[in-house]
């Protein structure tokens, strides 16, 4: 039959990956670096995907495809839920991890990172992702401090790290540009007890007010033990 579908352009994918946790239906899978659309049946045409890609490179287009395919991809989704460990591990089926007598510290968690690129430095200053989205600011080291850190601060989060101290950089005037040219819901800034990390807080703290907006926005610290910080 000939259908509405969408079309991706892997020239000008950048492999962020967005459109693909967009996809309700699971279509769209990571090839290479690259997104493609793996099941033409699962894809049902609406294009929740296309808003997701920074780059353009999803739009729709009509030729003949494989109608919908909605029983499939409900059972589908059926089958990953079944897959998931009872303490909500996913990714691996709960009888290998009985009968490989495997704990769940050694069981693969899925990465919470919905963008890229992640650095300050690197990021662009406007990206449809900034819009209606909480920012997730972070200071490089607290990643290998603190252990769930994906779970508790990239989890729905847009995140940009840096340290201020290593990149000799102000970033004040970046960040004060991505929060007055997006609309940007609430600002989470994560850094660590030493002091030089005090630069990452207070970057924040001035960009939130040059950009004359009122945003709600938090700080957590994490001890050099992996702690947060009461």
């Amino acid at each position: 039959m000939v259908r509405k579908i969408i079309k991706i352009d892997e020239e000008k994918c950048n492999g962020c990956g967005i459109c693909a946790g967009a996809c309700h239906e699971g279509a769209i899978g990571m090839v290479n670096g690259k997104a493609r659309l793996l099941r033409e049946d699962y894809c049902d045409g609406l294009g929740d995907c296309l808003p997701a890609c920074p780059t353009g490179a999803i739009s729709f287009e009509k030729r003949e495809a494989p109608a919908y395919d909605e029983a499939a991809v409900l059972a589908s989704k059926r089958e990953k839920e079944e897959e998931k460990l009872p303490c909500g591990c996913p990714g691996t089926e709960s009888r290998a991890i009985e009968r490989n007598n495997t704990s769940c510290d050694s069981v693969s968690v899925p990465s919470r990172l919905s963008q890229w690129p992640v650095q300050i430095k690197l990021a662009p200053v406007k990206a449809p992702y900034f819009d209606g989205a909480g920012l997730l600011v972070a200071a490089d080291c607290t990643a290998y401090a603190y252990g769930n850190f994906h779970n508790d601060f990239i989890k729905n989060r847009i995140t940009l790290i840096g340290c201020p101290k290593l990149d000799m950089v102000d970033y004040t005037e970046k960040l004060t540009q991505i929060i007055a040219g997006n609309d940007i819901k609430s600002v989470t800034v994560v850094r660590m007890e030493v002091p030089c990390c005090g630069g990452i807080e207070n970057a924040v703290k001035q960009a939130l007010q040059k950009s004359g907006k009122f945003i709600p926005w938090s700080v957590a610290t994490i001890t050099t033990g992996g702690q947060i910080k009461e």
